[in-house]
């Protein structure tokens, strides 16, 4: 018999998850600054996480007697870990041993299920792209749980000291991670899916659940390009437009788990209806179906593609062209209120959209000029295209990060689910 349990952490000392770093704050702490910036010195974590550096050696021990962190190979020691931790020896650089745990990330597209394995450090083993089968919640419960259990027994060739059975998943629209449920998934089609339990039921596995952009955001803290950042944002253009914020080293989700949608800031024309029912969103003239269907009605042509549409617009069709630029515009002002409110150290810019950019960037640029305040114009933007895999990748990372820190904001809800069999 199958039984589910269904877990809802508010406050206290629950600790029915395995995990490297369940109760102490300075296990957590180190493991963190191993995950951000190893190899590294002991003296050197003490110095960033401002914890004593016999605090930090006395944190170590329990990770590396449990496998979740090595010495480095260069570090000339032994290879018994008992051995090695012991007081002092500060200088000896620390690495997270990646076979240690892995988990299984899945990024849901209105179309495909893009499936990774990663390792402890953020590493992609396996990389599987299928379509989906129908975008239904019972056809795409189907193609996850297939996928998800192809991905479990790829993985344990792998040689994991431990079977995988943490689960990531992501999906674009309002996802309530707290609970697992998909509230709205505009390119699903969905509404208030239950869609953590359902997969955990039919996988045996632990699943957590997370807005796609927001687990992009986690991929790249811990293993990208924002990695040792303290403060940073994640903007995508793509089939929505979507943004991430990283401050103070966490991700910041809000009580409702929609902090961060530029997209529905209502700053462009209020007589454009969104798909999320309001006027004048970001999204409604700037993600890439916006766009497309904008120059189709501009170059006369029911059938243009968007690819087609970059293609007249570099060409030189400047009502095409136009279109572009209004998006830039409009995705300046959202990214530029965003940098007002909470000041991040960049801007990293991603999504499907970016093979576009060079129709955007000075619109981008002038619309964030124009909006943001005072010496918050030398935020630095970057672009970053990223492909599919680290979409999923993402998904894994939320995965990894609930199976290392299990609980570790008290204020904050989680849930988590387990199915095991009896």
């Amino acid at each position: 018999m199958t039984q589910l349990i269904k877990w809802v952490y508010s406050g206290g000392m629950v600790n029915q998850r395995s995990g490297p770093v369940a109760e102490t704050p300075a296990e957590a702490a180190v493991l963190t600054a191993v995950l951000a910036a190893g190899p590294i010195a002991r003296s050197d974590i003490a110095r960033r996480t401002g914890l004593s550096t016999a605090a930090v050696t006395r944190a170590t021990q329990p990770l590396l007697e449990a496998g979740y962190l090595r010495y480095a190979p260069d570090a000339g020691t032994v290879h018994d870990v008992h051995a090695r931790a012991v007081m002092g020896r500060p200088s000896q650089p620390l690495v997270v041993e990646a076979s240690r745990a892995g988990a299984i990330g899945i990024k849901l597209t209105a179309d495909e299920s893009i499936g990774v394995v990663c390792d402890l450090s953020g590493s992609v083993r396996i990389c599987q792209c299928k379509p989906l089968s129908g975008r239904s919640v019972d056809a795409v419960l189907a193609d996850v749980d297939g996928h998800v259990k192809e991905l479990i027994a790829a993985a344990n060739h792998l040689g994991f000291m431990q079977s995988i059975r943490d689960v990531g998943l992501s999906v674009a629209g309002d996802v309530d991670h707290a609970t697992g449920v998909v509230r709205y998934s505009p390119f699903l089609g969905w509404r208030d899916v239950d869609l953590g339990e359902l997969v955990a039921e039919r996988t045996n596995a632990r699943v957590v659940v997370e807005n796609d952009v927001k687990a992009l955001a986690v991929a790249e803290q811990w293993f990208g390009l924002a990695r040792g950042l303290q403060s940073f944002a994640l903007v995508t253009i793509g089939a929505g437009i979507g943004c991430a914020l990283i401050v103070n080293g966490a991700l910041v989700r809000g009580s409702q788990s929609v902090a961060g949608e530029i997209g529905h800031l209502p700053v462009g024309d209020p007589a454009v209806l969104c798909h999320c029912g309001a006027h004048g969103c970001v999204e409604a003239e700037a993600s890439v179906d916006a766009i497309t269907s904008r120059c189709r009605q501009v170059a006369g042509d029911p059938d243009l593609s968007f690819d087609a549409a970059v293609a007249r617009a570099r060409g030189g069709d400047l009502g095409v062209a136009a279109v572009f630029a209004r998006a830039g515009h409009l995705i300046g002002l959202s990214i530029a209120s965003m940098v007002n409110l909470l000041g991040p150290e960049q801007v990293i810019i991603s999504g499907e959209g970016v093979a576009s950019y060079d129709l955007l960037a000075d619109a981008i640029r002038e619309g964030f000029t124009q909006q943001v305040f005072g010496s918050a114009d030398r935020t630095v933007l970057h672009l970053q295209p990223l492909s599919f895999e680290a979409w999923a990748r993402g998904a894994a990372a939320v995965a990894l990060e609930e199976l290392a820190f299990p609980f570790r904001d008290p204020n904050e809800r989680r849930a988590v689910w387990t199915s095991y069999g009896q």
